[in-house]
């Protein structure tokens, strides 16, 4: 089985938690629109109305099967690829995680277009600096102090105590995503989160996410992405 991955070949973007999840696995796949008429392809799929198709990238193809939305894509792999637990409700667990995950994640794109995203960012600057302040001063202790509790209460090196679970790996995204985007105000607020941060190093000393990490694979951040540096955001 070889899957195909249709997502923007420019940005990391929601993609890369699926990416992530392809690579720690070592499954096979091919991230399309980055290839030789990938984009074309990508339109296609979305543009088509026969089967279940995607309203928007990432979405994967498996076999006959094509599904949508990160976190229903990880519900899928994780059960294939040993990245969340047999039972239902462990599954049904993580799946819950990665949902709180999607959520922060929609609230780190909002700090730099609190106004939507056909706006320029130029165009939002004010509102921009004023939903960051409020970001920084309740939502990530809210999410981060969230997650912290989660693996101290787990008492093991992962957020659900067990193995590593598609979740550790995202969450391991937000932490490199944070860092480039706000590398001051994140410097300052590792301190308060220690376990999570160690379970951000365990996961990037996996030998599979490593040699990613190193590869051409691994798209830089950038500021057409969710993680963008503004330097007026980050005091």
């Amino acid at each position: 089985m070889r899957y195909q991955l249709y997502y923007w070949p420019m940005i990391q973007g929601r993609g890369e938690y699926v990416r992530l999840a392809l690579e720690d696995a070592g499954a096979a796949y091919d991230d399309v629109a980055r290839g030789k008429a990938g984009m074309d392809a990508m339109t296609k799929m979305m543009e088509t109305h026969e089967g279940t198709p995607p309203f928007a990238p990432p979405f994967l193809k498996s076999g006959k099967l094509v599904i949508g939305q990160t976190a229903n894509i990880l519900l899928y792999l994780g059960a294939r690829h040993g990245l969340a637990p047999k039972t239902e409700g462990g599954r049904l667990w993580v799946h819950q995680l990665q949902l709180t995950i999607a959520d922060l994640v929609l609230e780190i794109h909002d700090t730099h277009h609190p106004l939507g995203p056909s706006l320029y960012y130029e165009d939002q600057k004010a509102p921009a600096k004023k939903r960051t302040a409020e970001f920084w001063d309740s939502r990530v202790p809210k999410y981060l102090g969230y997650f912290e509790d989660l693996v101290e209460a787990g008492g093991g090196a992962f957020v659900t105590g067990r193995p590593v679970t598609y979740a550790d790996l995202s969450l391991f995204q937000i932490v490199e995503g944070l860092r480039y985007a706000f590398p001051r105000r994140m410097a300052a607020f590792e301190k308060k989160i220690p376990r999570l941060i160690a379970l951000r190093d365990r996961v990037a000393e996996r030998p599979n996410i490593k040699a990613y990490l190193a590869s051409e694979r691994r798209i830089p951040f950038n500021e057409e992405g969710i993680f963008r540096r503004y330097k007026a955001l980050d005091v």
